[in-house]
């Protein structure tokens, strides 16, 4: 199973109008008939150097997943600062699966897999065996990128060592919430933002645009190296916030776009944070009904009471944390990680008891195994930087809280909406690490302009627990799309073997036929 993970708790917050003048991104890319902006015609009309994936591979996993045959990769170069396309470059690595039919491929179709931070070109090999078959693979090239700053990309964002990182995990700053707890977790932010300007060796020139503004920007000039006269474009979760980036600096220049898992750009990013919290509760209150009537239930026989069950079960590691195989200790923050990696999707429920059961035990090591999923931390210890990446894209993305009774607002707000979540002690008044990141925001919450954008598609589930349902029909409204209703529990839906959801999206990117209006398909 595929694991697209969307913005959760550490999302980059803001008050303010949930409307902009103007559109983050200017229209300033290469129309498919036009000329590229003054400085840029060197990277539009790049020829791209295909081979081996294996230089790119930069996890364990990777290394494995990218000897298999058939993929190709290679590296897109682009100007750090759009604003300066004469200065520091960028390169970004890209994986395509070349269509099985060359006599009837359609182009390119790129995809996001999410995060901000995963890895496009580590989801496009894992998807390669499973696309062969279809029309996609059959009439396109199969491409994942990796943005800015992110996995093979160069430079990446490098901000903790794999130590410091188990270490900073080990020692769960966040959950003392008194003053002096507040002021030691503070600290390590501050920490943690001044090794990111240190280790990442560009200064802030990256830092300043790492954000999604000019990674819609790096996504024209890959379609005209791709020799794309129009994108094809498919985004999951954070790919939905991108796609929408995409569509409004490039509306002219879309061929097709499916959008699964939405973020709805016009919502104020603190009610996003508390309706997505809210949406982990729901997916809770599901699993809790699938195991309670199991009789191996780790949370007991009666849904009503399963969050003080959880609750019993996960406070006590505030105080004592559980031991594991590998020697590190599960925490209160990963067993509450670990929780909700699993709720992701269905078929982490009976992981996600498993896991459970052993803490009743006395023992943490499936729930860390989790945690560890989440934060792309391989067996050998080594990490991905994902975390880095997410970190880094989503203090430029949004305008940070700054305000200390906003911030112990949102805490109590958030554990009000999942009180699976509430560890017991009082809100906290702690500033995320975004309020102290070294560069400003580059966008704001706003209501998207795409005039002439052709019709586009856009996927959304009823019980996902990362990008709620609403959010879908917002972005569909604002984007002019047709809405393709998906009635399940789980995050994101299209090529995740729903034959219904799956039938009318290759129909759409392969022949441009819209699914029906008011189309509604079961999850199972």
């Amino acid at each position: 199973m595929l694991a697209i993970f969307a913005l959760v708790a550490a999302l980059s917050l803001a008050c303010g109008p949930a409307v902009a003048a103007t559109p983050p991104v200017p229209a300033d890319g290469q129309p498919p008939s036009g000329a590229p902006a003054p400085g840029l015609a060197r990277f539009y009309d790049q020829h791209l150097s295909w081979g081996s994936c294996a230089p790119f591979a930069t996890t364990p996993a990777d290394k494995q997943a990218y000897t298999a045959p058939r993929l190709q990769c290679a590296y897109l170069e682009v100007p750090e600062n759009y604003a300066n396309p004469g200065g520091a470059t960028v390169r970004i690595g890209l994986l395509r699966v070349p269509a099985s039919d060359p006599a009837h491929r359609i182009g390119s179709l790129v995809m996001n897999p999410g995060g901000p931070g995963a890895s496009g070109m580590s989801t496009a090999a894992s998807f390669a065996a499973q696309v062969a078959a279809t029309d996609l693979g059959r009439r396109f090239d199969f491409v994942g990128f990796d943005p800015r700053s992110v996995a093979s990309s160069q430079p990446a964002v490098l901000c903790e060592t794999p130590a410091e990182q188990d270490a900073e995990r080990a020692a769960d700053l966040s959950a003392d919430t008194s003053p002096s707890g507040v002021a030691k977790l503070e600290a390590q932010e501050k920490t943690d933002n001044a090794e990111c300007v240190a280790r990442t060796g560009t200064g802030t020139g990256l830092l300043a645009n790492i954000g999604t503004r000019d990674v819609a920007r790096d996504l024209d000039v890959m379609r005209a190296a791709l020799g794309d006269q129009k994108l094809t474009f498919l985004g999951y979760s954070y790919g939905t916030r991108l796609g929408t980036a995409y569509a409004e600096a490039f509306p002219h220049n879309v061929r097709a776009m499916i959008l699964d898992g939405a973020i709805d750009p016009a919502q104020n990013p603190i009610d996003r944070n508390v309706d997505q919290v809210a949406g982990f509760q729901k997916a809770f209150d599901a699993f809790a009904a699938f195991c309670t009537r199991r009789s191996d239930c780790a949370l007991g026989t009666d849904p009503a009471r399963a969050v003080a069950a959880y609750q019993a079960l996960t406070r006590p590691l505030l105080d004592h944390p559980a031991p594991t195989a590998d020697g590190r200790t599960l925490t209160y923050d990963d067993a509450t990680i670990g929780t909700i990696t699993a709720l992701y999707q269905p078929a982490g429920w009976q992981t996600l008891n498993t896991g459970l059961a052993e803490l009743a035990r006395g023992r943490g090591d499936t729930l860390m195994k989790l945690a560890d999923a989440y934060d792309n931390r391989s067996p050998d210890g080594s990490y991905g930087n994902d975390t880095a990446a997410f970190t880094a894209i989503s203090c430029v993305d949004d305008p940070p809280v700054t305000d200390r009774a906003t911030a112990r607002a949102l805490d109590a707000r958030d554990r009000a909406a999942a009180p699976f979540e509430d560890s017991g002690r009082p809100p906290s008044d702690a500033l995320g690490q975004c309020a102290f990141w070294p560069v400003p925001p580059t966008t704001q919450p706003h209501v998207p302009n795409v005039s002439g954008l052709p019709p586009v598609v856009v996927i959304s589930t009823t019980g996902d627990p990362a990008t709620p349902y609403r959010s879908g029909v917002n972005l569909a409204k604002d984007l002019g799309a047709r809405l393709l209703t998906v009635q399940g529990t789980q995050h994101t839906a299209f090529l995740q073997g729903i034959t219904c959801v799956d039938s009318a999206g290759v129909a759409y990117l392969t022949s441009l036929t819209l699914p029906a209006k008011g189309m509604v398909c079961a999850a199972s």
